[in-house]
């Protein structure tokens, strides 16, 4: 391999990029420096295509444990045929480098970056990076899917959350072939809410589990991915089909512990309860039974806790409205 293959030319903003049609390249983008004054960097995979088109974005691990969202982009552009695609795609294999290098969920400071969007110039550590991040990156696409996971401790089915009342992000958030779509209109502080309030169309995506590959999710969200760019016309590819139509949520909340314990979870995912039913069951460190939980209402179990030990208000399980 030559020297100008293994040399990966560092930029401080997607401006930078000046590459040649039909190519794809790889990037390093500046953010911060560390405590030692070295750069902090992104990795960032360009592909331009062709011919013009949108610039669609697709970034992973906002959470430091969260990797099956890589995987998902080094499969869509190992995939790309750039000859045919029309316009740009922008992979951001790590958003939050710092927590991943950590292999933890949250920013160096302690608070979850998806939490501070768009962040503040003159902020704190976290709120600084998510800035740099908006300002440089995410500002320049038309598109936008987010990949996550569940957090540690948690399993989560294949599921979008998205704004269902408009209409480029229903067809963003349908295309992924979920098993499950929840409406949810951007929140405070989230990647997707920064986007969509610079009218960047957008959805978020939980691609399973943290920190580790599940070959199965991986291949679901590179097809998801693909579909997109097909409903964008970035390519000429057949749009696939879901096996089975999603299950459509208007809301969701999560469900918490009154006291601490050792939890026993009595439910699936994607498991229908009725309100009444028993979705799990607390026991002392003696094995005295504590307390029984009961569905509050009619529902279906998007993700759930697989932590036995728990203390007061920890989660049981994330309870969808159909």
């Amino acid at each position: 391999m030559s020297a100008a293959e293994t040399t990966i030319p560092t930029i401080l903003n997607l401006e930078e990029i000046d590459q040649p049609a039909g190519t794809i390249r790889k990037y390093w983008l500046r953010i911060i420096s560390d405590g030692l004054g070295e750069p902090v960097r992104l990795p960032i995979i360009s592909a331009r295509g062709s011919e013009d088109g949108p610039t669609l974005g697709v970034t992973a691990a906002v959470h430091g444990d969260e990797l099956n969202g890589i995987r998902v982009i080094q499969r869509l552009f190992a995939d790309l045929d750039v000859s045919t695609l029309r316009g740009t795609i922008i992979g951001v294999l790590v958003v939050n480098v710092p927590a991943f290098l950590r292999q933890t969920r949250v920013y160096t400071d302690g608070f979850d970056l998806n939490h501070v969007m768009p962040g503040r110039e003159d902020g704190r550590a976290s709120e600084v990076y998510a800035f740099r991040l908006v300002d440089r990156v995410v500002r320049h696409f038309d598109f936008l899917l987010d990949l996550h996971t569940a957090s540690r401790g948690r399993v989560n089915s294949y599921y979008v959350r998205a704004d269902m009342s408009q209409e480029t992000t229903r067809q963003l958030a349908i295309l992924q072939n979920p098993q499950l779509i929840v409406h949810n209109p951007p929140s405070d502080g989230t990647l997707r809410g920064a986007a969509d309030a610079l009218d960047i169309p957008a959805v978020t995506l939980e691609v399973g589990n943290p920190g580790v590959y599940q070959r199965r999710l991986i291949r679901s969200g590179t097809e998801g991915v693909h579909n997109v760019m097909s409903y964008l016309q970035m390519t000429d590819d057949d749009i696939v089909a879901p096996s089975a139509p999603p299950i459509l949520c208007k809301r969701s909340y999560w469900i918490y512990t009154h006291t601490g314990g050792l939890l026993t979870l009595e439910v699936d995912l994607l498991q229908e309860v009725k309100a009444g039913d028993l979705i799990a069951t607390q026991r002392d460190v003696f094995g005295s039974l504590k307390e029984q939980y009961l569905a509050p209402e009619d529902g279906v179990v998007i993700g759930k806790s697989t932590m036995p030990v728990n203390r007061s208000g920890g989660r049981i399980l994330h309870l969808g409205l159909v």
